[in-house]
């Protein structure tokens, strides 16, 4: 399956210390190319997957469940643990729910998470229809490019493919309840207008990590993929310094 320009994984080689950026639903690396490129100048060793099903066609991504994406998460921090003394794990949207489950799963071979505008559950109405339009209905009206900033692109699909989307709920339902599993420091991101995720999902996360080390930071020009937004610079200077800080 051909990939859309510009949705190809990002790799720069750099230091003993790794950075793991994880995209989110429907998108695609180019959501992290910034962020990476910035995190690379200081030396870090970077790593941006491509998720299953994403960059390609929204048919292709209703072939994939969270368990393909979580894979191939899982993979690319084996490929950073193995040349590397520390990795950090950053993740945008559901990107963060992945990052989250993989703090669950992983423990302390984290060395700290950044998270912006993570989700681990929706208060949208329509949520209860998911089981059935699943079955029926291959894709549905979406928002991509929630961003503020004038031509910025994050090479999203412009609907939401269904049952891709039904996988995805039922991942909150595995990630929800581990998130008091969580004790590595955590960084978040929060903007404070979002028409994606509600930022009620960090206030939970806040609520109920167990990491002694955590903290938000609100972003008050930027909407859901503040990433490539007004307030991107504040993520990214920010996480370098959270990378600094805990670094060995």
């Amino acid at each position: 399956m051909p990939l859309l320009e510009g949705a190809a994984p990002i790799s720069i080689q750099g230091g003993k210390t790794g950075v793991l950026l994880v995209h989110g639903f429907t998108g695609s690396p180019a959501a992290m190319r910034p962020w990476a490129e910035y995190l690379a100048e200081f030396g870090y060793t970077i790593s941006v997957p491509r998720l299953p099903g994403h960059g390609t066609s929204l048919s292709e991504c209703n072939r994939t469940t969270w368990q393909d994406w979580y894979a191939e998460v899982n993979r690319s921090f084996d490929a950073l643990k193995a040349t590397c003394d520390e990795v950090f794990v950053m993740g945008l949207s559901m990107g963060g729910t992945l990052t989250l489950h993989l703090a669950a799963e992983r423990g302390d071979e984290i060395a700290g998470l950044v998270l912006v505008n993570p989700s681990v559950f929706t208060t949208r109405p329509d949520r209860h229809l998911l089981p059935i339009l699943a079955r029926v209905v291959p894709m549905w009206p979406g928002i991509s490019n929630d961003i503020k900033k004038p031509d910025q692109d994050e090479i999203a699909y412009d609907k939401i493919p269904v049952p891709a989307a039904y996988s995805l709920s039922k991942f909150w339902s595995v990630v929800k309840p581990e998130v008091s599993k969580i004790k590595q420091p955590v960084l978040i991101f929060t903007s404070k207008d979002d028409h994606v995720v509600e930022p009620e999902n960090s206030e939970y996360l806040l609520e109920n990590v167990k990491s002694a080390d955590r903290e938000q930071v609100i972003l008050l020009d930027s909407y859901h993929v503040a990433t490539l937004d007004n307030d991107a610079e504040v993520i990214f200077a920010g996480s370098r310094k959270f990378v600094e800080r805990l670094g060995a």
